[in-house]
């Protein structure tokens, strides 16, 4: 007579591969959304000083009298901080587990390198979001080089985005982050639709793979354009 064995120690469905991998696919794509509508504010510092700080006080303003001032900027802070404390978990249980299953040192030389990767561009783009929030939120570090004073430089965010670009090492510390960034997107938007059932066929899996490359290379660009018409001196 046949047997079944049960678990004495069942598992529960927030804990399951399945789940982990929806939990990256759903804060990932938070997380491409937030991006976009990042880049496309930064790209206002193309139209000048009064275009930009109008933007950046508009953030701070946004839904009053209904949502306090900065009410939407605190709401999609804490909705990123959850977002990265998810994927952040997410993201080292899948590892670990992938680790544990592998029975010899193997696996294909092109997954294996995907997947250092993205591991080590996720740690660096981690800490450039430190790096990111302490010089243009929390510290605000004066970065001046041959600007405006400290104080016009904390009036105006638009004073202290160019200050900050004028310096090729803080360009360069962007730019390489944007490149991890980049590497990340590529793969990460493509992973999210496959993990979404949207990759089943030959078209599918096409069309991810575009859309990946597409907003990877969209960001990038995006992004690195206002630091490199700061440095260059198109924006001053």
């Amino acid at each position: 007579m046949a047997t079944t064995t049960v678990s004495s120690r069942p598992t529960s469905a927030r804990g399951t591969t399945v789940f982990l991998k929806l939990l990256m696919a759903a804060t990932g794509l938070f997380f491409v959304f937030y991006v976009l509508l990042h880049m496309y504010g930064n790209l206002k510092v193309l139209a000048g000083p009064e275009a930009f700080d109008g933007y950046a006080h508009h953030l701070r303003t946004f839904g009053e009298p209904m949502l306090p001032y900065e009410g939407l900027l605190w709401i999609f802070r804490i909705l990123l901080v959850l977002s990265l404390v998810g994927h952040v978990y997410a993201a080292v249980t899948l590892w670990s587990r992938a680790g544990k299953a592998r029975t010899t040192r193997y696996a294909v030389v092109k997954s294996a390198i995907t997947s250092k990767a993205m591991r080590w561009g996720g740690v660096f783009l981690l800490l450039f979001i430190i790096w990111h929030l302490l010089h243009f939120t929390i510290a605000k570090p004066v970065v001046n080089s041959a600007g405006p004073d400290a104080a016009a430089i904390a009036a105006s965010p638009y004073a202290m985005v160019v200050a900050s670009f004028q310096l090729w090492w803080m360009v360069l510390i962007y730019l390489l982050a944007l490149a991890a960034l980049g590497l990340h997107l590529a793969h990460g938007v493509f992973s999210a639709q496959q993990t979404l059932g949207w990759t089943q066929t030959a078209k599918g899996y096409t069309r991810a793979k575009g859309l990946g490359h597409l907003i990877a290379a969209l960001v990038a660009v995006g992004f690195a354009i206002p630091p490199l018409a700061i440095l260059f001196g198109l924006v001053k």
